[in-house]
């Protein structure tokens, strides 16, 4: 800018310049003196017009970058503003009172709705939750049919098993999206797939939770009442750590940790993976959905406002999961402050062992797979158990499960000010160092 004025300078002075000169020529009688005042004269005009020219130019330039600067300043105003309207969840008077019933203590199987408490996203969407804790002898899904509860935590098949015998419950939001129950035993047993249990010593819990072993002996075609020996096994690993069962029952998040938090006698350290042998039931073709969020099937069909309700406890819920699949170790915390009976390193393997069921959820978080659904149906219906009963005797109801709630759910979320990158198919879990006992 300042060259090309200083061109212009020079170009107008000279114009002047030689039109003064040739004036000058005329008249015999001027002096070289006279010529050069005038070119002085004419020099120092132009110098004036040019200077007031890139004033101008340069208030202009000013004018601009600060219309510039304020219309920046309007559209951050703008976002923030959105940002604390979905902050502020949808419109609330008085808030819902609702209660989900666990299956177990707190633990962070369930983190993702302790988030959801702590994270505000349950206030966002007008309710008031309040987390019932779950033990041995609770049944969920019977505490949510007989109206105890507003929703309920349950394994699948437990749930369609209640379901048959008269429950009233369906399933709102498939949270696992694939089963995490594995077969450990030690490296040197020789148990490396289901057809390995001939003749062994086989660990399960029971209550429901022995679906999934009666599955895998029946593909392999070993009758149970004859080709294994089935031990009744405590929520524990020690059992198998004694040496009373060749393998156990256990889950990803819970007792597979407790194996490798345990001191290997013959070093003095604790247990590593090569250790063990695990068996997992969802890579060998028989695992079964689990924890998934129940609600009435009576009150959904006559109570528009428990459907409502349902919806925003669903899109809350989902962002508490949200929240924990990308702030693993702050969930954690989460869990260790509502509830301590487990160690922090426990509690960190669990959240990130919880977050591989969950992540990815190709179709949506709490959107029921078909292919998975069916697969647990069918395990279900032709896997009879040590008395030759299966789990189901007739196929659930279409009505067994809903996928519009979630779906709604899933729509709510930017409205509760929830990220909105559900599926979570770029999700990588995270390393975790157990301690002795967890801690």
């Amino acid at each position: 800018m300042r060259t090309r004025n200083r061109s212009v300078r020079t170009a107008l002075a000279g114009v002047v310049a030689l039109s003064l000169v040739a004036a000058a020529c005329g008249d015999d009688d001027d002096t070289a003196d006279d010529i050069e005042d005038a070119v002085d004269d004419a020099e120092d005009a132009v110098d004036d017009a040019v200077d007031e020219a890139e004033d101008a130019v340069d208030e202009a330039e000013d004018a601009a970058e600060d219309a510039v600067d304020e219309a920046e300043d309007a559209v951050d105003e703008a976002v923030d503003d959105a940002d604390d309207d979905m902050a502020e969840g949808i419109e609330c008077e008085t808030p819902d009172e609702v209660s989900l019933q666990l299956q177990w203590f707190v633990q962070a199987q369930f983190a993702g709705y302790y988030a959801a408490i702590d994270q505000g996203y349950y206030d966002a969407a007008c309710l008031d939750v309040t987390i019932v804790e779950g033990g041995v002898d609770i049944v969920p899904q019977t505490q949510l049919a007989n109206g105890d509860v507003d929703f309920a935590l349950a394994w699948v098949p437990k749930a369609l098993a209640s379901r048959e015998a008269g429950a009233n419950i369906v399933n709102v939001a498939q949270i696992y999206q694939r089963s995490g129950t594995l077969q450990v035993s030690f490296a040197d047993s020789g148990i490396e797939s289901p057809a390995d249990f001939a003749g062994k010593k086989i660990g399960n819990w029971g209550f429901g939770n022995e679906y999934e072993v009666f599955a895998a002996l029946g593909q392999e075609g070993l009758d149970p009442a004859s080709d294994v020996e089935l031990v009744g096994q405590n929520f524990d690993m020690v059992a198998l750590l004694d040496g009373e069962i060749d393998a156990a029952e256990a889950m990803t998040y819970n007792e597979y940790a407790q194996v490798l938090e345990a001191v290997n006698p013959d070093t003095g350290e604790l247990y590593q993976p090569e250790d063990f042998n695990v068996i997992s039931y969802e890579e060998v073709g028989v695992g079964m959905l689990q924890d998934a969020i129940w609600a009435s099937g009576d009150r959904l069909a006559d109570d528009p406002e428990y459907v409502d309700i349902t919806t925003r406890f669903v899109a809350a819920s989902i962002g508490g999961w949200l929240y924990c699949r990308d702030n693993v170790q702050e969930c954690a915390d989460i869990v260790l402050a509502a509830g301590p009976t487990l160690g922090a390193s426990h509690q960190l393997w669990q959240m990130n062992e919880v977050n591989k069921l969950i992540w990815p959820s190709d179709n949506g978080p709490g959107i029921v797979d078909p292919e998975a659904w069916d697969r647990t149906v069918e395990i279900a219906l032709n896997t009879p158990n040590l008395e030759g009963a299966t789990v189901l005797t007739e196929e659930p109801s279409d009505d067994a499960y809903r996928t519009d709630i979630a779906t709604e759910a899933l729509e709510l979320l930017a409205e509760l000010g929830i990220p909105v990158a559900v599926t979570g198919e770029v999700y990588q879990p995270i390393e975790v160092t157990l301690n002795e006992g967890g801690a």
